[in-house]
């Protein structure tokens, strides 16, 4: 018990060697569930996009090859994470295109408004106060934007959801309908929940509302 607990600690907030070890299993095994949830949206060559939670970087530098005439910014509260993220997207640093930041989801450092799109791969199960901090991407998100959160353990995906269940492992993980309503409550409009059931994946989308004239 105590093991897993420090494990899961780890995917929490990654630090030290067992922290930059489980931050570069991340990137290679969340490539392909990230790849599957990106293509449930639209990103155009101009957006300004946020990654929350940017763990080892892969996420961002996927971002930044679509939004090729944008700008990607990831952050993180882990600051194992933010010097793994800056080492995965040194190119694309150097280059102006991605900005990487430590910081918590809680209070983002971005102006209202900021964003055309939100992405929370594999994170949104840690987070503080999981409403409170759905309606702060929501104020950071420009009119129209979209936010995606994708995750590979949710209510109805028995294998990993019951394995965490059985290590009593504190993680927030919640059903389709959960989700769906959770999007409605923290104000995001034409909300999908959208389930990859053979391998237990699953992509929550919701918009801001547009300004209406």
């Amino acid at each position: 018990m105590p093991r897993a607990k420090t494990i899961f600690d780890q995917f929490r907030k990654p630090d030290g060697w067992l922290g930059r070890f489980i931050l570069w299993r991340m990137n290679r095994g969340h490539s392909n569930l990230t790849d599957w949830g990106l293509a449930h949206i639209s990103i155009k060559e101009s957006d300004t996009i946020l990654d929350v939670g940017c763990g080892g970087g892969r996420t961002a530098g996927k971002l930044a090859a679509r939004a090729s005439l944008g700008k990607v910014y990831g952050i993180d509260y882990s600051p194992e994470s933010v010097a793994a993220s800056r080492k995965t997207n040194a190119r694309w640093i150097a280059m102006g295109r991605v900005e990487i930041r430590q910081g918590t989801v809680s209070q983002l450092p971005f102006p209202d408004g900021a964003f055309d799109l939100v992405t929370a791969v594999e994170t949104q199960y840690f987070w503080p106060d999981l409403a409170a901090d759905m309606r702060e991407v929501f104020r950071v998100l420009k009119p129209g934007g979209s936010f995606i959160l994708i995750a590979e353990v949710y209510k109805g995906g028995q294998k990993m959801a019951k394995k965490l269940s059985e290590k009593h492992v504190e993680m927030k993980i919640l059903s389709v309908e959960e989700h769906c309503e959770l999007f409605a409550r923290t104000g995001y409009a034409e909300i999908q929940v959208i389930e990859e059931r053979e391998k237990e994946w699953l992509c929550g989308i919701g918009k801001k509302p547009p300004i209406s004239n």
